[in-house]
Order: C-alpha cells, then structure tokens, then sequence
C-alpha cells in the first residue's frame, strides 16, 4: 500500500476544513491517514461509532477534498482498530450505569454539568437542569427547554441523567429522541408488542425526550405519550423534554399535552452573548487540549454567533489546519480556517442583501419568492433565504416570514430546518451558502 504524504493530507485537510461546516466535528483532529491505493484513500478513526459517523456524513465531503487534492477520481472509506475503543460510559465505572438500562449506551460523556458554560442565554434552563438532578420528580415536573439547535438543550439532558445517575447508580433512565419514541411505538404495533412498550416508558426514574416537536400530527403516538406522561407524572417521576419552540408554538400538538408541558416549567435558550461564547470557546479548548491564543479565541467568538456546536467546529477547524500545517496557531492561521467576517456586521445586512444575491444566484423573480409558488425552483431557494436571513440578520422569525408572502413562524423555522440538514449532508450546498454568506457580507 502506498503512504499518504504529509503534503497531500495537508492539501485534504485544507479543503475539508474550508468546505465542511457542520460535518467537522472536534474529533477530527484525531483522523490520520493509512494508506492510498488503487484510487481508496483509508483514514484512521478512533473508534467504531466515530467510524459510523464519517461513513454516514462525511465520505462525500472527504472524497471531494482528496479528488480536488490529486485530480484524480478517488474513493475514502474510514477505518478504525479491529477492537475499537471500549464505551466511553466505562470510565465512569459500571457502577455508575445499570447494566439492563440500554438508553445509557447513548449519553455523552463530555456532556455534563462541569463541561456546560452558563451565561444570561441559559441561567434558567441551567439552574432548573442542576434542581431536578437533585431532587428528580419533585421540582419542576415537567421541564421543557426549547431554543434554536447547538444552543445546549440536549447537553443540559445528558447532565442531568449523568447526574442522577451518580446519586443513584440504580436509577433507570430512559434518554432519546422523539423519532426514536414514534418509531418504537409504530414497531410495537406492528409486532402487537405495546404492553411491552408500555412498561418500557412507565417504569422509569427519568424519563428524557429530545426534539418533542417531532410529535407533531402523530395522533395515536401522541395519544400514547399523554398516557405515558400521566403515568409518570402521577408516580412523581422526573420527565425532561426538549423542543426548537415553546409548547404553544408546535403545530400539530394537542392541547392536553401543551397543557401537560407548561404544569413544570418552560424554559427558553437564546443564543450566547459574545462574553459566554468567548467562555465556551476557552472551556472546549481546554477540554481537548488544545491552546488558543487570546486573539485568536476572541475571534472565534466574534466570527461565530450561532450556537456552541458551530463554535466547537470552529476551533477543531483551526486545530487541524494547524496539525497539519506543522505550526503553531495564531490568528492569520484562524481567519484561514474560518474565511468569515465577525459577527458585529451581521447588525448591518438586511434581508433585500439577502434576495439580491439569491436571486442572481439561482436566477428567480423576487415576486416568484414572494409568492405562493411552491415548485422545487422556487422553494428551494426561498428556504435559503429564510435560512440566510435567520443566520445573517437580527429580524425575529415573523419578521422574516413576512417577507416571504406573510408566511408565519412554523414556515421560517422548518426552512432553517431543512437547509441546515441538507448542507450536513451535501459539501456543494455548504459551499454554496458560504460563499453566499460572503457575498452578503462583503456588499456591505
């Protein structure tokens, strides 16, 4: 088999970190190439479930970069240790776990309490988090969070159960996502297993949901999570849930289990103020050990507003051109990596900046985007704009949707939705917008 050299990967790695966006995740620092032969290009990963992620979303941006690296038609596939890593639950102990609890299979074990940075963005949602921990079923039951995605919902889940877990290491604890619960339940129909899946749910300490608008419009699940709820709610155990909106803002949920979600307490994440992103870029540099100037991490801060996830890809994009660059980071290398303005001049674009340039790019009428056409040509990148204009401005979801024939809420925030998934899944898509992003904000 033939090696990979350094400059190669250098030239690889380059190009993933300028196309990746959402797909880089902190552990890529980690992948190193095996070997190039026969136009495959293994990379190591570290373990079998980082393998089963860059199989599932990272091979079409990897085999972009390599074929754009070499100029020739390449294939990647990612490799890990025959053995793999062992679960990373296990350093925690098995005492800390019950072995017949399978949801535990799926907390993250960086998610914790000591890992989440607070701020005025989710001091609610924090102090309410560290509460039930202490005391499951009795304080604020049920607690609902909702805010955009990568705000910190789903960490703030995780910590609780790792919390309760380590009062009580005999707890049973069912953690998941919404879809996981309506599939499960279409499956126990289908099997005529639904005692069973009764007593699965309405025999737990903690019960867990993660994206609860995904329940929206499935009339027999939701009927079956209201019994569910009652049950728990009933034996004062703790239920946890978690949204991108308030309860009465999901279409599609009955009015009993809005009712139900607003008896606990409803708390909101918003996006972190510059000083709290500042401090989360510090504490997840800190956690993989890696260090970054003060410049370098106040540009961080500044170029990425979003969301936590968003600023944890920011710094592995700067750790690995810097790995593979063989030298030290510092702020010229961090604009390399991000290619982005800060974020103060987001203040400054408005949502006509926007639609001039997706309607040169696409070649649509702006009256075709403002209208209520809904062919693919159209749609598509009116979803864009919404994105864009959700990313790029300060105008509230309403304000957005007005812009596009009046549409309300639900429309702006399933197109935010929808393209955010689409560029995790399509490098083409994530340059595309990039680029886009950069038009806009360069017209300024």
């Amino acid at each position: 088999m033939a090696t990979v050299d350094r400059e190669l990967w250098q030239r690889i790695i380059q190009q993933v970190v300028a196309t990746g966006g959402h797909i880089i995740r902190p552990w890529f620092t980690e992948l190193q190439p095996v070997a190039l032969d026969n136009g495959l290009l293994e990379i190591h990963v570290p373990d079998k479930r980082q393998q089963q992620y860059c199989q599932r979303n990272a091979v079409p941006l990897f085999t972009d970069a390599a074929q754009t690296a070499t100029g020739c038609l390449i294939g990647v596939c990612f490799v890990a240790d025959a053995t793999g890593r062992k679960d990373q639950r296990d350093t925690h102990g098995p005492e800390n776990k019950p072995a017949h609890d399978e949801t535990t299979s799926h907390f993250q074990e960086d998610y914790t309490f000591g890992t989440f940075v607070t701020g005025p963005c989710n001091r609610l949602g924090h102090a309410a988090a560290m509460a039930i921990s202490e005391s499951p079923g009795t304080t604020y039951n049920p607690l609902f969070l909702h805010g955009n995605v990568g705000l910190g919902k789903t960490h703030l889940m995780h910590a609780i159960c790792w919390k309760v877990l380590a009062d009580n290491p005999a707890a049973s604890i069912c953690l998941l996502s919404c879809e996981t619960f309506v599939n499960h339940f279409i499956q126990a129909v289908e099997k005529g297993e639904i005692q069973k899946f009764r007593y699965r749910y309405r025999h737990v300490d903690v019960l867990a949901v993660d994206d609860i608008q995904f329940l929206a419009n499935h009339e027999q699940t939701q009927e079956e999570f209201f019994h569910t709820f009652n049950t728990l709610y009933q034996d004062h155990k703790q239920i946890v849930i978690s949204g991108d909106r308030g309860p009465g803002d999901i279409a599609g949920l009955e009015d009993r289990l809005v009712s139900r979600f607003h008896w606990g307490l409803v708390a909101q994440i918003d996006r972190p103020c510059y000083e709290t992103r500042l401090a989360i870029v510090h504490k997840k540099a800190r956690l993989r050990n890696t260090q970054l100037p003060d410049d370098v991490a106040c540009f961080i801060a500044s170029a990425i507003d979003s969301n936590t996830r968003e600023l944890e890809g920011a710094i592995a994009k700067v750790s690995m051109l810097a790995q593979v660059s063989d030298c030290s980071i510092a702020l010229p290398l961090a604009q390399e990596a991000l290619g982005t303005e800060p974020a103060e001049k987001r203040s400054m674009v408005t949502i006509q900046d926007i639609l001039t340039a997706v309607t040169s790019r696409f070649s649509v009428r702006l009256a075709d985007l403002q209208s209520k056409k809904r062919s693919r040509s159209i749609a598509f990148p009116r979803q864009i704009c919404m994105y864009l204009a959700r990313n790029l401005t300060r105008h509230s979801l309403e304000e957005i949707g007005g812009y596009f024939g009046g549409r309300d809420h639900t429309t702006v925030l399933h197109a935010n939705r929808t393209i955010n998934t689409l560029r995790s899944q399509d490098p083409r898509l994530q340059a595309t917008l990039e680029r886009l992003s950069r038009e806009i904000m360069a017209a300024e």
